[in-house]
């Protein structure tokens, strides 16, 4: 429940601040006028992301045993792909997301209603089917069969309207570099779980081999249905019994990828100078307190 509260927290979070940004300038630029067609995409948005949601869990029942396997074995990576690319493009680009929403926004003012209502669904969209993939990847690897996956996200989406809401208001002010940084970094530990999982299912499929080939058995001593065995499947989809092809893919995609996420900006990026924690840690701040001083509406 934990690893999918993060997964909405996180993904909710980048949606609401885009919102926020949006809105804000709209209010602040005395466009007012504008904000129906900005929520006229941001409702498309959302309910494009839901309906994707939808078709991947009722869709997939429909299919035999081997089919499903593949199918989510296949989805699962292509969810941490998405992920994992988000975590980075974040970490990276989140210094200049407001400037870059700003100037978007401006052409699409110039354009007319049309184009307000597709500037807010690409900008909330991209995030929405990233989610709706990432959480159904989840909720499949967990598989426990209880609502607790679902309710998790849940909370973790509602958690973050709250703090975009807060945000947008001035009522609330946190380091975004160093919040981003921490769950970016346990996002990484839930989908180096999420691959692993995927490649078990496609082992089920019968398109990998190696199904028989156990690096461990331990579920003598973790049971999968003890509340600890159950915890840890819940928070790192930890299997007590997995292949050796899985502990071979979780190790070669969370040792490099979180040490690379970790590393300075400017040695992860590739490009420009390494920047302090002293630089890192304002700039963010910065944003935030822009967005603070928005009006109120």
């Amino acid at each position: 429940m934990f690893s999918n509260y993060l997964i909405g927290l996180r993904e909710g979070l980048e949606a609401s601040l885009v919102v926020c940004i949006l809105i804000a300038y709209l209010v602040k630029t005395d466009r007012r006028d504008a904000l129906k067609p900005i929520w006229m995409g941001i409702a498309v948005a959302v309910a494009l992301a839901l309906g994707f949601g939808c078709v991947l869990e009722f869709g997939s029942q429909e299919l035999t045993f081997q089919a499903q396997e593949a199918l989510g074995g296949s989805l699962s990576i292509l969810a941490v792909g998405l992920v994992t690319w988000m975590v980075f493009w974040m970490r990276r680009t989140a210094r200049h997301l407001k400037s870059e929403l700003h100037g978007k926004l401006d052409a699409a003012l110039a354009m007319g209603t049309g184009a307000l209502v597709a500037t807010a669904f690409l900008a909330v969209g991209r995030e929405g089917l990233e989610t709706a993939l990432f959480v159904w990847a989840s909720v499949h690897a967990a598989g426990d069969g209880t609502p607790r996956p679902l309710i998790g996200v849940a909370l973790g989406l509602a958690t973050a309207i709250l703090l975009g809401w807060l945000f947008y208001r001035g009522a609330l002010k946190i380091n975004l570099a160093k919040f981003f940084t921490w769950t970016g970094g346990m996002l990484v530990v839930v989908a180096a779980g999420v691959l692993a999982y995927g490649v078990h299912d496609l082992q089920e499929a019968d398109l990998i081999p190696g199904l028989n080939s156990l690096a461990f058995d331990i579920s003598g001593t973790v049971p999968p249905d003890s509340w600890y065995g159950t915890l840890l499947k819940g928070v790192f989809n930890f299997q007590p019994d997995p292949t050796v092809l899985q502990v071979t893919v979780w190790l070669l995609y969370l040792v490099p990828t979180l040490a690379l996420f970790l590393a300075p900006v400017g040695f992860a990026s590739g490009k420009g100078k390494v920047k302090s924690p002293d630089e890192q840690g304002t700039q963010p701040d910065d944003r935030s307190s822009a967005q603070s001083k928005a009006p109120r509406t």
